[in-house]
């Protein structure tokens, strides 16, 4: 991927975009984390709780992206940065796979939970502009790190879309089982994503807007 090339000043400025990118990142997920196990737990919904736990992934790949750009050479840990968020990936597509079978197998009944739809309502609405702000910056700052943290906020979308979609047909009709077998395809989409971002291959969630954008 190409890039044209930026001043120190503008790099610097996009430097302290990123920190506080993965700032507000970092604590908007410890507070999601949080509300989703707290709702879980009332509810017995294990997506929720898998919900509130794929939040402290995030954290954990925005804590790489901190790491990295408090260092003096920020570029100089990018292909490190990249290879923890794509173990990231990975851990959460292996935590949704296991989640989901149990869910699926379980004899638990879920409650509905209107704190739960309020939370994922609110992650539908914060993490797409997030996702797209942060991996704008990334892409002028032809940094592969910031760009793979941004598609693990991408896929908290997914995820956000797959337990409100799940909490909704569960509170309209019973089918607990609903969000788990969407959860599944998360767990492939981040399978897919973790290997494009351990090769380094990290690609735009935003294809149709990057065209406009370029436009």
């Amino acid at each position: 991927m190409s890039a044209p090339t930026i001043t120190e000043q503008r790099r610097a400025q996009l430097h302290r975009r990123v920190r506080f990118i993965v700032g507000f990142t970092i604590t908007y997920n410890v507070i999601e984390a949080i509300v989703a196990i707290i709702a879980g737990s009332q509810a017995s919904s294990g997506a929720l709780i898998a919900f509130g736990l794929d939040s402290v992934i995030e954290v954990l790949s925005a804590v790489a992206v901190a790491w990295q750009f408090t260092r003096t050479d920020p570029e100089r840990w990018e292909k490190v940065t990249v290879k923890l968020i794509a173990i990231a990936f990975f851990a959460l597509a292996a935590y949704v796979t296991i989640d989901s079978i149990l869910a699926l197998t379980g004899t638990t009944p879920v409650e509905h939970s209107p704190l739960g739809i309020g939370i994922a309502v609110l992650s539908l609405i914060v993490m797409p502009a997030l996702a797209w702000f942060e991996y704008r910056t990334g892409r002028e700052l032809n940094s592969k790190s910031v760009m793979a943290d941004a598609k693990q906020l991408v896929l908290c979308v997914y995820l956000s879309g797959t337990v409100l979609l799940g909490l909704v047909l569960n509170s309209l009709f019973g089918w607990d089982w609903a969000d788990a077998v969407a959860a599944l395809i998360v767990a492939f989409l981040a399978v897919r994503e973790g290997l494009e971002a351990w090769r380094g291959d990290v690609e735009s969630p935003f294809e149709v807007l990057d065209e406009i954008d370029d436009d």
